[in-house]
């Protein structure tokens, strides 16, 4: 007999005994957000023939437009995890303040926070999107119901990963073993576990940034920008350019080809100051996954898990990627020549 892949489902529980006194609950939490991919895939491989194409009129909390789609997603999310029994607790980039599911919460033992459309600006496109998740362990002590009590930073997290949304769905998570990649196989419904224990190369070959904000970067971010384009054959230069504008498209090439990609601090929107990304269910995720496979998550002047947030949906400069391309925009940050 030839082997099956593992399943989602299989493979989590087949893990179950390298977590001291696990439960299960993890297992199934991460199944529960396999099912809400699955849906949203569904829909997606449908957009423009129903009814959640387009805008919905509405604005989010960050005063960004609100499409259709977003929040047949957010609503998704909710309805996966409701009388669950698993989360307390749901923070959304399209809810201005938690959402506690009183029927889960005398029980339930994580706080999901999520992104449901990661890129949606690319839907009118048909362009690659997804969604990002970040599963912290609920506070111990005190009133969980305050946003306060979720302000942790990402060095706690449990569990984060994203879901990519291209020519295939792809479910990428990261725990305390390392980093995981599942395919859905759309003909049986499942996701099939595809790349096993994900590193990222040590340096990669391209770069990934949006050079349309060039005139607006400091001048760190634009000597770093210019030193890749630069032809040099001892570090590999110049880099290739790769850019498509959803944080999880651009991040996923990056974990598996290597590279970097940052979204920086620059002045081009006052109301911005610190870049356009959220830190809590977007950098933060996609910084515990770069870790665990080899890579680094970097502001340009510290480690970006090691942030404590001061709002749920601060945002913050990110540089991440291969290990040693991060290092060398650190250096720029400094105001230091490269090595």
């Amino acid at each position: 007999m030839t082997s099956q892949p593992l399943t989602l489902t299989r493979y989590i529980l087949s893990q179950q005994q390298v977590y001291p006194g696990a439960t299960g609950e993890l297992s199934v939490l991460l199944t529960q957000i396999g099912l809400a991919a699955k849906i949203i895939s569904r829909e997606l491989s449908r957009l423009g023939f129903g009814a959640l194409w387009g805008e919905s009129g509405e604005t989010n909390v960050q005063g960004e437009e609100v499409k259709r789609l977003d929040q047949f997603a957010n609503e998704t999310f909710i309805h996966a995890f409701g009388h669950s029994g698993l989360v307390c607790t749901l923070i959304s980039e399209e809810m201005e303040k938690p959402l506690h599911l009183s029927e889960n919460c005398p029980h339930a033992k994580y706080t999901l926070l999520y992104d449901p459309i990661d890129g949606s600006a690319s839907l009118d496109v048909n362009g690659a999107v997804g969604s990002v998740f970040s599963i912290y362990r609920r506070p111990a002590t005190g009133d969980h119901t305050t946003p306060e009590a979720n302000l942790r930073p990402g060095v706690e997290q449990v569990i984060a990963g994203y879901v990519l949304y291209g020519p295939g769905t792809m479910l990428v998570y990261a725990d305390s073993q390392g980093v995981q990649g599942f395919t859905l196989d759309r003909g049986i419904g499942e996701f099939l576990l595809s790349h096993e224990r994900i590193r990222i190369p040590a340096k990669g070959k391209t770069y990934s940034v949006n050079e349309g904000h060039s005139r607006f970067w400091h001048a760190d971010t634009r000597a770093f920008v210019d030193y890749l384009k630069q032809p040099d054959s001892a570090t590999g230069r110049p880099y290739s350019a790769r850019y498509i504008g959803a944080f999880v498209a651009d991040f996923h090439r990056t974990l598996l080809s290597g590279g970097v990609f940052l979204y920086p601090a620059d002045t081009a929107n006052p109301k911005k100051p610190t870049g356009k990304l959220r830190l809590m269910y977007e950098i933060n995720p996609m910084a515990l996954i770069a870790e665990r496979a080899g890579g680094r998550a970097s502001t340009g002047t510290g480690r970006v898990l090691e942030i404590v947030p001061t709002s749920l949906h601060q945002r913050a400069p990110v540089i991440i990627g291969s290990s040693e391309d991060v290092a060398v925009a650190e250096r720029f940050a400094r105001g230091a020549a490269p090595a």
